[in-house]
Order: structure tokens, then sequence, then C-alpha cells
């Protein structure tokens, strides 16, 4: 009987170390990929808090406090949780891993530019396309590490349902890698390979950098690849000079620019418009009357 009261206390502090230990390094990996850094740290922290977490459940029910079965079901949850955990966190490697490197990213954004005779790749991009790009393609651009966890989750719903697409949840970085490395094809494998280049070119790239480029490819409709070109052919001005309703027009056309070519299709163009601006008031970039005033715009192709 003291044999196994000296063995007991041992196993219930290896089992909370463990838990705590594979907590920890999960967050390592997650402070890693999110661009935070190693901090030794909050690392021990979490492995104190989660060690310390277990234990204290057990003292619970070892003392009556907690019901066993129920102290069973978190010990499950939190080993399943970190089991899952890690088999995604080793899937992602082997997806990041298995896809090429993106140092190329900037020479592939040159040939494209020079086949479509884009006329200044390096323009810098104007504050308003900025604002409205984010605000309707990726609301969480400026923190997310390339994807976004809620736009991962929409994609998984529709996977599931056998929908195509993604539900609208793809980071600009994974359009940017579409446009560049999968020659915009939409297959489920693709999409995963866009996914792991979307990570590694948010790691390689400044965010501005990542806009200059992806709006430096995108097409625009009228034949009108690039920014600089798409102004100056809908609107005789240079993209600096783009008042918001401009903006917030040629944003709109990135998702589909025949359906909603101004030329062709102006209702339909005036209301993906209105969409874009209405996604400018909501992250709080227009006020609601500034958002009216610009909905009465006439589109001034």
């Amino acid at each position: 009987m003291s044999h196994v009261g000296r063995t007991r206390p041992l196993g219930r502090f290896a089992a909370a170390g463990a838990l705590g230990a594979g907590a920890a390094v999960l967050f390592g990996f997650a402070r890693s990929f999110l661009r935070y850094g190693f901090d030794a740290a909050a690392t021990l922290v979490v492995f104190a808090v989660a060690t310390a977490t277990v234990l204290t459940l057990d003292r619970l029910v070892r003392h009556g406090a907690l019901p066993r079965w129920l102290r069973r079901l978190i010990t499950r949850v939190c080993v399943l949780g970190l089991a899952v955990a890690v088999v995604l966190a080793a899937a992602g490697g082997v997806l990041l891993a298995a896809t090429p490197g993106v140092g190329d990213a900037e020479a592939l954004v040159r040939a494209q530019a020079a086949v479509h005779a884009v006329s200044d790749p390096d323009a810098s991009t104007p504050p308003k396309v900025a604002a409205a790009l984010v605000a309707t393609e990726d609301a969480r651009f400026w923190h997310n590490p390339g994807i976004d966890p809620v736009g991962v989750l929409r994609a998984l719903v529709f996977w599931a349902d056998g929908r195509g697409g993604d539900g609208g949840g793809a980071t600009i970085e994974q359009q940017l890698a579409k446009m560049l490395y999968t020659d915009g094809q939409r297959t489920r494998r693709d999409q995963l390979e866009q996914v792991a280049l979307a990570v590694k070119l948010a790691h390689a790239c400044p965010k501005s950098e990542i806009l200059r480029m992806y709006l430096s490819t995108a097409y625009f409709g009228q034949g009108y690849f690039g920014l600089d070109a798409a102004a100056h052919g809908y609107f005789k001005k240079s993209p600096a000079q783009l008042d918001w309703p401009q903006a917030a027009l040629l944003v709109g056309l990135v998702q589909a620019p025949s359906a909603y070519d101004p030329l062709h299709h102006p209702g339909l163009a005036r209301q993906r418009r209105a969409e874009v601006l209405g996604r400018l008031e909501a992250v709080g970039d227009l006020t609601p009357r500034q958002v009216k005033a610009f909905d009465a715009a006439p589109l001034g192709v």
C-alpha cells in the first residue's frame, strides 16, 4: 500500500506536467506562427498555469469537491485538444515543407507586370485604396499571419457541405498566392497550397508590400491589370488622386471584374460600390453621413 501511495502522486504530477508541457509547446508554436517571437517567461507561465490547473482539478476530485467523472471528462478533453493541436501543427509543418518558397514573389510580380504592361509596379498603395481593400477583402489583414482563423473555419464549413470556393475566407495573402503561384486555380489542393504560401508571404514580406504586389497584379476588368492602369483607364486619374467612391468602385471590381463592370453593368457596379462603402463604415473608416453622400455620387467612369 505504501508503494502505491508513493507512485500515485508521482503519476499525477507526471500527467499534469505532460499536459502543462504540451500547452507550453503549443503556446510557443503559436507565438512563432503569429510572428511574436519566443518568450521564455510567458511559456513558463503557460506551463505553470496548465500544470497547476490539472493538479487543482485532481485535488478537488480527491477531496470530493468535484465529481470524478467531471475530472475525467475535463482531462480527456484537454488531452484530446492537445492531440488535435499537435496533429494540426504537424500537418501544417508538412504542408509548409512541401510548398515552394516565396523568395521569387517580387520577380513574379514584375514578370506579370511586364506581360500586362503595368506601368509602375513599385508604386505605393494610396491610403484610401488600402483602407477599402482591407475592409472589403480581409478586415483582419494588418494583424493576421497570412491566414484568418475565422476564414479557415468558414472554408471548412464550405468544404464539409461540398460547396465550391472558400466562403469568402481567403486573406489578401492567399489571393496573392493564387495569382502568383497557382494560376488562379481553386481546387482544394490549390487552396491548401495557397494557405501555406500565404503564411510564407506574410512572414517574408511587410504588409505594405503585400498590398503593393496584390494591387500591381490584380485584374480590374476592361483589360486593366494593376491599380495604376485601372485608375487611369476608368477615371483618368493617378491612384493617389482617387476619391473614396472611386477607390471603392475599383476595389469592388477585384472580386468579379466582368460582373461588376461599370461600363456594361452600372447598376451592379453601383451596388458593389455600396457594399465596399458599407464595409468602410463597419470598420470605422467612414461615417454613416459620408457613406450616404458617397453612395449618391455618380460612377463617373
